[in-house]
């Protein structure tokens, strides 16, 4: 086979292999992370309520339930996260000397947990009720879902 021929083919797989990995990376990115505004955080909630009052045909006391939930969830997100605008400027501020802040990082760890564990049992309590408002159809429909999707938040 002559070079140029080789090389042409050389040239032609490679942008085949760039195009394909620019594409792969290039898919529709991610809405809803730390740095989305409350205007986004409320677009995604109403969305996700609709989807599951859909699914699961939900009633009025149903959906009620499952708001409460909603709000339950976003009060642990945000006790978790913290409210700062940058969650990852605690992370920085442990490194940002010569030394790590053992200290901090403690207390950060620290004031996490301590929040997780005093929102876990109002967690549960909206997560129990509103399972338990189901009828058992509802129920069922919601373990398939899991099991197929392997978890109620999982695309793939």
């Amino acid at each position: 086979m002559k070079p140029w021929i080789k090389r042409t083919f050389l040239v032609i797989a490679g942008a085949s292999l760039l195009a394909g990995g620019l594409s792969a990376c290039g898919h529709r990115p991610h809405e809803f992370n730390a740095s989305t505004s409350a205007e986004q955080h409320a677009k995604f909630r109403s969305w996700a309520l609709e989807r599951a009052t859909r699914t699961l045909d939900l009633n009025d006391d149903q959906q009620q339930r499952l708001a409460v939930l909603a709000d339950k969830l976003q009060a642990q997100r945000t006790a978790l996260m913290g409210a700062t605008p940058d969650p990852r400027a605690q992370i920085k501020a442990l490194v940002a000397t010569d030394k790590f802040d053992r200290a901090g990082a403690q207390t950060l760890i620290t004031e996490k947990t301590t929040n997780l564990q005093t929102k876990s049992p109002e967690l549960i309590a909206a997560l129990a009720d509103f399972y338990d408002s189901l009828n058992p159809a509802q129920q069922q429909k919601v373990r398939d879902l899991m099991e197929r999707r392997h978890g109620w938040f999982h695309r793939g």
